[in-house]
């Protein structure tokens, strides 16, 4: 009898801790009544830091509306892409509402509840510059990128969409020369300096792009966007209540049109649908 009652002790505080540990982002974040999130210092118009050095954009503003939903206060940490996409977290950050794509290499560290925006990737080359057309012609060329993003897994020919299995992406291009920069800011920089200086060209996101654009003829486009990139919200793997949460933010967050007026507010269309 006695072992026996020890046993099912033991069970209970076996299931007690599987229960902790399965919920432990969602209580970490009632508990302390703050929401850690994690995204990159300068991603305009997703994420930047504006005239009074605080942090906007996009992705900052649904991130508080995140927490808003969940009536706690949030906390915005903005450590190098590098050490965003490597995962591994061990409870420093609860969310990246980054702008990531789930790739099937970041799912091995990372769950991801919900997309919530896409946009294409493209080619930017400066505007002098007419020998670059379409991916094929990047063959031999300099082409720069945020590290750790899925353009440099696209240049590596490793790209896997999670979820695009079916339609594995095209690589028309050999011996792309790989110029990996911590942000976009310093390799839209180098690629100003005049085509073929420091750089060739560069892989973004459009809806990062345009706004450079429209506003520095030094650039262009070259081409039609490479592929379609859904982003999406990512967690630290093997949370399945914190999963679930995320998902019911989201779903209300879609259905009383927040994410539709931030998307227009930021980007000047709905790129959340």
């Amino acid at each position: 009898m006695k072992l026996r009652a020890l046993l099912g002790l033991g069970l209970l505080a076996l299931a007690a801790s599987t229960q902790a540990l399965a919920g432990a982002t969602l209580q970490r974040v009632q508990d302390h009544k703050e929401l850690v999130g994690v995204l990159m210092e300068s991603y305009p118009p997703f994420s930047f830091l504006d005239d009074q050095n605080q942090l906007a954009g996009f992705d900052v503003d649904v991130a508080k509306a995140v927490a808003q939903k969940l009536g706690v206060t949030l906390r915005l940490e903005t450590p190098s892409w590098d050490v965003i996409a490597a995962g591994h977290w061990s409870g420093r950050y609860d969310i990246c509402i980054c702008s990531m794509t789930p790739s099937k290499a970041r799912a091995e560290v990372f769950d991801f509840p919900v997309e919530y925006y896409a946009s294409p990737a493209v080619i930017v080359v400066n505007a002098n510059d007419d020998r670059i057309h379409s991916a094929k012609d990047l063959s031999g060329m300099k082409v720069g990128l945020t590290s750790a993003s899925s353009y440099e897994s696209y240049l590596n020919k490793n790209l896997v969409i999670e979820g695009a299995e079916d339609k594995p992406l095209v690589y028309p291009f050999e011996n792309v020369q790989v110029a990996p920069y911590d942000t976009d800011n310093v390799a839209f920089q180098d690629l100003g300096l005049g085509a073929g200086k420091r750089l060739d060209a560069i892989l973004t996101n459009l809806v990062t792009a345009q706004p450079r654009l429209n506003q520095d003829k030094r650039f262009k486009l070259a081409g039609a966007p490479l592929y379609e990139e859904p982003n999406s919200v990512a967690i630290e793997k093997g949370d399945a209540q914190w999963d679930a949460k995320v998902r019911q933010v989201f779903a209300e967050l879609k259905q009383d049109g927040t994410l539709s007026q931030l998307s227009q507010k930021w980007i000047g269309a709905d790129i959340s649908k």
